[in-house]
């Protein structure tokens, strides 16, 4: 009886340690490392729905709607509509070839980088974007899509273009990898703000 007491005892001691385990890893989610998304994980008929606003400092809304993302069939492969045009997954999904991207893989907290775009818009202006990225957490955030595990990386620079524009320029994106895709973005750059929220998923 003494036997069979002492190993009920080591199972529990077990349990004890694993369930303390798995929960300083659930409150650790830092120690995580993401990498970018492949083709295969996607699927026809996944779609992201964000709200999307710009406000000045002043109140006045200069824009305000919705952006739709799906995967569809496209050409017998797959692809991604954004607004009217559809583009292949697998040039979305192409690593970038670049000392200074967006995101750089994979992503995990604590990383720094630079983030350099140059730009032309479609009147011809031309434009670049310079900031400094660093990734600062991982954990749970909850837009209106839901609860999601999510990096905070934040982006501080600056923005000019061709026609004498130079401003500083702030952002912060939540970057959910169960979606593969970011549930929310703000901006602010001189005296505009601008607020991207996910407010559906589905798939």
């Amino acid at each position: 009886m003494k036997i069979i007491t002492v190993l009920n005892y080591i199972d529990k001691l077990v349990l004890i340690v694993a369930v303390s385990f798995l929960g300083s890893c659930k409150s650790n989610p830092e120690a995580t490392a993401t990498k970018q998304p492949v083709l295969t994980d996607y699927t026809i008929g996944e779609k992201w729905v964000w709200k999307y606003q710009g406000v000045t400092d002043g109140g006045e809304v200069r824009s305000d709607g919705t952006d739709t993302k799906k995967i569809v069939g496209f050409n017998g492969a797959l692809g991604m509509t954004i607004d009217n045009d559809t583009v292949l997954v697998s040039e979305i999904v192409k690593p970038e070839k670049s000392d200074t991207p967006k995101y750089k893989w994979p992503l995990e907290v604590g990383e720094k980088w630079i983030y350099e775009k140059d730009w032309t818009s479609q009147d011809g202006t031309t434009g670049k974007q310079n900031q400094d990225v660093e990734v600062l957490s991982f954990k749970e955030e909850t837009v209106l899509a839901g609860t999601f595990m999510a990096y905070t990386i934040e982006y501080k620079g600056t923005i000019s273009n061709s026609r004498g524009y130079h401003a500083k320029t702030d952002e912060v994106w939540l970057y959910a990898p169960e979606i593969k895709n970011f549930i929310k973005m703000t901006q602010v750059q001189d005296g505009f703000s601008y607020t991207e929220e996910l407010i559906e998923y589905s798939k």
